[in-house]
């Protein structure tokens, strides 16, 4: 899977940040995003770094990504795009659909079937999942009593 097989299941043409409309971002309907490296297109690699979600692309994309609002993937994609340099080769994409989560759910099972992982972006979300149950456990630990102090006898 990558951009070129993505725009045959019905994803509008890709769109680099840097020459993003708001007028073009679908408003106020449910849609998959993608979000490509440009300089990986047309190589054996997969050129998708991120398959998301979202009931309103136009704020996801441009108060998301763009601004850094919102929750903690957005933050970590915001933080990518403008302070690691990537603003400069990536393009975002989006397909309307009535159950965004679903879509992308289907995708990203797709991406992994044929790539043996989750887009680069995506990867510690879905990872993360498992090893979060031990971390929660862990948390929930109290910490070891320390051993009582004697108190030191003065002369």
């Amino acid at each position: 899977m990558n951009s070129l097989t993505l725009k045959e299941k019905g994803f509008a043409e890709f769109v680099p940040l840097k020459e993003l409309r708001f007028s073009i971002l679908p408003f106020n309907k449910g849609s998959v995003l993608v979000l490509i490296d440009n300089t990986l297109t047309g190589k054996p690699a997969s050129d998708i770094v991120y398959i998301g979600k979202s009931k309103k692309p136009a704020k996801r994309v441009l108060g998301g990504y763009l601004a850094g609002y919102g929750g903690k993937t957005t933050r970590k994609i915001s933080s990518k795009l403008l302070d690691d340099g990537y603003i400069e080769k990536v393009a975002v994409s989006w397909m309307l659909t009535d159950d965004p989560k679903a879509a992308q759910e289907e995708l990203l099972e797709s991406f992994k079937k044929e790539h043996g992982e989750y887009p680069a972006w995506n990867a510690s979300k879905k990872t993360s999942a498992n090893s979060q149950s031990s971390a929660a456990k862990t948390r929930r630990r109290r910490p070891a009593a320390k051993p009582p102090q004697t108190a030191k006898s003065g002369a």
